[in-house]
């Protein structure tokens, strides 16, 4: 906008116009379409800014710091900046011919060239709108293409590890493999340290890493810390394979840290259905094909593993002649093997208390309980005896459910896959759905997709939650400036066209199509109409232009040419260092921007005043085919 407000105000200075009326004419040509592409930006990026739940937190402040920009970039460009360049101009009767940094770049043959090209196209509109609109068609095609990532890795030197052992492992036996785990991690001279969080998941170092296991003996979390401008990637693959190799009965998983809204796998799917037992077998099935994934390392499953348990089935007829109940031998065997607080020990002025039990060895041993004596609650003084537990009943081991989970009130099962690190989880959820296509359910049995999948669907549609009501914002604008529904229409096809240009982008140059990307896009939708709005008032506002006549046209277009292509050029110099960024985070963003800008103000010169002349042409023909003929008169 500023460029736009300095180079009209120069070219009426160059005409000789006094610095007062250079300024005066520029903001009256130049406030309403500068007025209507700043509503339409800042519509655009209200989306961003509004957006509610995890999304609107990520991504609210940048909407509305481009707002906030936006906003005073159109203050200025109607005040300041025509104000200091008419008080900085010399002005005399004949305009100064300055060096080229001074009147800005012009070349004779360049612009002689142009407007034969302009020529050309504007003989046959027809022709100038189908040669435009082969890019943004192509990146319409392509579309379908482009790689899904729903946010890219980090780049830190950082990269966190998680070892899981079968549930009836203790703290020690997890102890001991982690410590051989820590050895084979640090024989690596990319690290520096590995610090373990034993039994319960590590402090939040990161903003989307989930903390949620507590008290889990055979469970622990490694942070790893690697030396500067190390590559996390090819340790990460490289330790995964080494680590599944030396711990075969562990599930170990070297993950790398990502951007995004949290989650637990990147593929995961939720089993609805009644029946415990079902939900386990349909899960094993569904595990067992999931498993066979290209890129699946690992997978894990609610229901599969069972927790041991011990069962004691008592004798009533035993028990009632030892004088004994049930009570009194479940009270006896939970002081055992729970144990009971027999006492305290002052430590400085904080009282700890002393729990009594049988000792890990016999807690753990099931020929050691079932020798457990106990006293019945019948004979009375020291002459008591005691009975063993075995003589009471049977004890035995038996598998059990180490969680049942409901989801929105249904029992689930969840089935959990984790992939190699750099590989797109939307390339191995497509491979699992297509195992699954052949995969029939029992009635009364459904599932449904979460992970990496449902969390990139809740971030879009948080996105785009409130974009229905503000596009009808932005056609009410463009309509209101240019009082006619045929212009505005001609602007929204700029903005649905400047998405086929911003995913033909994506393929050229090799980036997913994610998160970051429909950010670009939803922000592009109101930068790349800027341009066309100028032109366009300028072609409106040209009496010759309306009335059909290709040459001042040309002549608009030719006049409009520099301070668009001086727009596009500062925006696509301003995002360019976004594409530099080494994490791969902002870069299809930028390259979102800077593909669909370039190709939009390329747009915004020839299919806009193409399509423009083919409408006046159209009406023209109307007014000529329903003009009244004259009668006929007959001379003597």
């Amino acid at each position: 906008k500023n460029v736009t407000t300095l180079t009209s105000v120069q070219s009426h200075l160059r005409e000789g116009i006094a610095p007062h009326r250079a300024v005066t004419k520029t903001i009256n040509h130049i406030a309403i379409p500068l007025l209507a592409s700043t509503l339409t930006s800042v519509l655009a990026f209200l989306p961003i800014a509004l957006a509610p739940g995890g999304t609107g937190e990520f991504t609210g402040t940048i909407g509305v710091t481009v707002i906030l920009a936006l906003l005073s970039s159109l203050a200025l460009s109607l005040t300041v900046i025509p104000a200091l360049v008419g008080k900085l101009h010399r002005w005399g009767n004949a305009p100064v011919i300055g060096s080229w940094w001074q009147t800005g770049f012009s070349h004779p043959r360049l612009t002689q060239t142009y407007g034969w090209v302009l020529d050309k196209i504007f003989a046959r509109p027809v022709i100038g709108v189908v040669l435009t609109l082969i890019l943004p068609i192509s990146g319409f095609l392509v579309a379908p293409n482009l790689e899904q990532q729903f946010f890219p890795p980090t780049d830190r030197e950082q990269f966190y590890i998680e070892f899981e052992l079968p549930t009836q492992t203790s703290l020690e036996q997890t102890q001991t493999n982690v410590v051989k785990a820590r050895e084979l991690i640090r024989n690596h001279p990319e690290v520096v340290d590995v610090h373990w969080f034993m039994g319960k998941s590590a402090p939040q170092f990161y903003y989307n890493v989930i903390t949620n296991r507590e008290n889990s003996a055979n469970y622990a979390q490694g942070l790893v810390q690697l030396q500067p401008d190390v590559v996390s990637r090819p340790l990460i693959q490289s330790l995964q394979s080494e680590l599944n190799q030396a711990f075969p009965a562990a599930q170990v998983l070297v993950r790398q840290i990502e951007q995004g809204p949290p989650f637990d796998a990147p593929i995961e799917l939720r089993l609805y259905g009644p029946q415990l037992h079902r939900l386990r077998e349909l899960g094993n099935q569904m595990r067992a094909e999931l498993a066979q994934v290209p890129d699946v390392i690992h997978t894990r499953a609610d229901l599969t593993e069972g927790l041991p348990k011990l069962a004691l089935t008592i004798d009533e007829e035993q028990a009632r002649l030892a004088g004994i109940d049930k009570t009194e031998i479940a009270q006896q065997l939970d002081t055992s093997l729970e144990g009971a607080v027999g006492g305290s020990v002052l430590e400085v002025t904080e009282e700890l208390p002393v729990r009594v039990r049988l000792s890990n060895p016999n807690r753990s041993n099931l020929d050691q309980i079932a020798s457990l004596n106990l006293l019945p609650n019948s004979n009375t003084g020291d002459n008591r005896e005691r009975i063993p537990l075995s003589a009471l009943g049977d004890i035995k081991l038996i598998p059990d459910l180490a969680t049942i989970s409901r989801r929105n009130g249904q029992r689930v099962n969840t089935v959990q896959g984790f992939i190699t690190a750099g590989v797109l989880p939307a390339t191995v959820l497509d491979n699992f759905k297509q195992r699954l296509s052949t995969f029939e359910l029992p009635p009364g049995y459904s599932y449904d997709f979460g992970g990496e999948a449902d969390e990139r669907s809740s971030a879009v549609s948080n996105l785009v939650s409130t974009l229905g009501v503000l596009m009808i914002l932005m056609a009410a604008t463009l309509i209101l400036t240019f009082g006619s529904f045929r212009l505005a229409g001609i602007i929204g096809l700029i903005a649905v066209f400047s998405v086929g240009l911003a995913l033909g982008s994506l393929w050229l140059f090799g980036y997913p199509f994610g998160f970051t990307a429909i950010l670009g896009t939803i922000g592009l939708l109101g930068v790349v109409v800027n341009d066309s709005i100028v032109v366009l008032t300028a072609l409106h506002q040209n009496p010759r232009v309306r009335e059909g006549n290709r040459q001042a046209t040309r002549d608009v277009v030719i006049h409009s040419t520099r301070h668009v292509i001086a727009t596009t050029i500062t925006t696509m110099i301003g995002f360019s260092p976004l594409l530099l960024e080494k994490s791969g985070f902002w870069p299809p963003l930028a390259i979102v921007i800077i593909g669909g800008l370039g190709g939009a103000t390329l747009m915004a010169l020839s299919f806009v005043p193409c399509a423009y002349l083919l409408l006046k042409r159209r009406k023209h023909n109307r007014a000529y085919t329903n003009r009244p003929l004259l009668k006929a008169q007959t001379f003597n």
